[in-house]
């Protein structure tokens, strides 16, 4: 399901969006032309865990502006998907997607003046029984 919002509680989602993590050591840009793309939550063990709403952008569509060197990579089952977070407050900020690893899924909560408690109807993805376990 692609729910394509371009507006969040009143904030405009730029093209060109800053997102961070919680103490600011890692700061990344998103390309978001098309605003929130591919909204969703997961009920895998790791998501269910960290609870943010992801959304998703080509390999393309990220770059790491600052703090490369704070970002940690957690990997876990099948080590497909790459799971990074800010190593000194411990914010999930992206993750190279198992499902798609032409993609990232990002926390977006980390974007600039988007709070994701304001987006309705977010649909939850299955990751007990992700399609690549089959």
């Amino acid at each position: 399901m692609t729910i394509d919002l371009k507006v969040v509680d009143n904030v405009r989602v730029k093209k060109k969006h800053k997102a961070t993590c919680h103490c600011g050591s890692v700061e990344i840009e998103l390309y978001l032309p098309d605003g929130l793309v591919n909204l969703r939550r997961c009920d895998c063990s790791l998501c269910r865990r960290r609870g943010a709403i992801a959304a998703s952008v080509p390999l393309s569509g990220i770059n790491i502006i600052k703090g490369q060197e704070s970002l940690k990579l957690y990997q876990f089952n099948t080590k497909t998907a790459k799971h990074y977070f800010c190593s000194h407050c411990g914010v999930y900020t992206h993750h190279q997607r198992r499902s798609n690893p032409d993609q990232y899924g990002f926390n977006v909560a980390c974007l600039e003046g988007i709070n994701p408690l304001k987006i309705e109807s977010i649909p939850t993805n299955d990751g007990v029984n992700h399609p690549s376990d089959r």
